[in-house]
């Protein structure tokens, strides 16, 4: 079975080291495609409940898997966020083509995409974020909970049901503060001239056309590999939203050579040198969090 070629996939909140990531679903992903540039906007490896005791071999294969892409020849560009904001300090970074940054313009036939998480937009970010990590912890908590309850379900005949996506759904403050990220990123990229806005961090995918009388753009979120299992894929012009549970592919096997090889020698193939970079990013779990970069235009 071919890989499908795509432009461009962007895929966010993978949480790897978390309870709720779906490490496997998003391997098999990965080896159904080969795109031209894979960007992972932001929440990759949650290094805010990063715990040496839990990081399962399913999600080092994933990282392996990414390194292994830009090894080779995927364009790679790892947009920062919140969960991973340790790797804002090696911000901007280029090792052949695996790229670190906070932010992303992308030129598509003639129209401009700007790429970040979305971070910047929550107030409890910035000014609390003790107040968030918390809620990240809840957020695990309430994950692991739904899992039993899903596993309940299953056995008795009946659908999943997602106890965080009801919350949003029921609370009026959630439902007001996504509608206000949407709105409030559609507007700066129709100020900026961008034609596209692409976010991920509020975990919920969509594409969707916003207009203001000083003009449209269309606004996109990548979602997330918790809970909806989604990827932003651009390919003849046209955007879509990839969704796992319903256009599943057959699941790919990891690539031989990407399978023997460990992570040093795959980091090592994409700068054909162990340089101070290479080694400064293998220590990152070592660091300690640091400020936020505030240049997101």
């Amino acid at each position: 079975m071919k890989k499908r070629i795509i432009d461009v996939v962007i895929i966010s909140d993978v949480h790897l080291g978390t309870y709720g990531c779906h490490a496997d679903e998003l391997l098999a992903y990965l080896n159904s495609i080969q795109p031209k540039k894979l960007i992972l906007n932001g929440d990759i490896i949650d290094v805010w409940q990063f715990n040496k005791r839990y990081f399962p071999n399913s999600h080092l294969k994933v990282l392996k898997k990414i390194i292994g892409m830009a090894a080779k020849g995927t364009e790679v560009h790892y947009i920062t966020g919140n969960h991973d904001e340790i790797l804002r300090k090696f911000a901007p970074t280029s090792m052949g083509h695996f790229n670190i940054a906070n932010k992303l313009v992308l030129n598509l036939e003639g129209k401009k995409a700007w790429v970040f998480h979305g971070d910047v937009f929550d107030v409890s970010i910035q000014n609390a974020k003790w107040l968030a990590k918390l809620g990240s912890y809840g957020y695990d908590i309430l994950i692991k909970l739904n899992s039993c309850i899903n596993w309940c379900l299953l056995k008795l005949g009946k659908e999943k049901y997602s106890l965080s996506k009801k919350i949003k759904e029921s609370v009026k403050g959630a439902v007001k503060y996504i509608n206000n990220f949407e709105k409030t990123a559609a507007d700066i990229a129709i100020e900026n001239g961008y034609d596209y806005v692409v976010c991920g961090h509020i975990h919920e995918p969509k594409k969707e056309v916003y207009q203001n009388k000083y003009g449209k753009t269309i606004y996109l979120n990548s979602g997330d590999w918790i809970e909806n299992l989604t990827a932003l894929e651009y390919s003849f012009k046209r955007w879509r939203i990839y969704h796992y549970n319903h256009d599943k592919l057959l699941p790919f096997f990891v690539d031989e050579d990407v399978k023997e090889m460990d992570m040093n020698d795959l980091i090592s193939s994409i700068t054909n040198k162990k340089d101070k970079e290479t080694n400064a990013i293998m220590d990152l779990f070592n660091k300690q969090s640091l400020p936020q970069d505030r240049n997101w235009m």
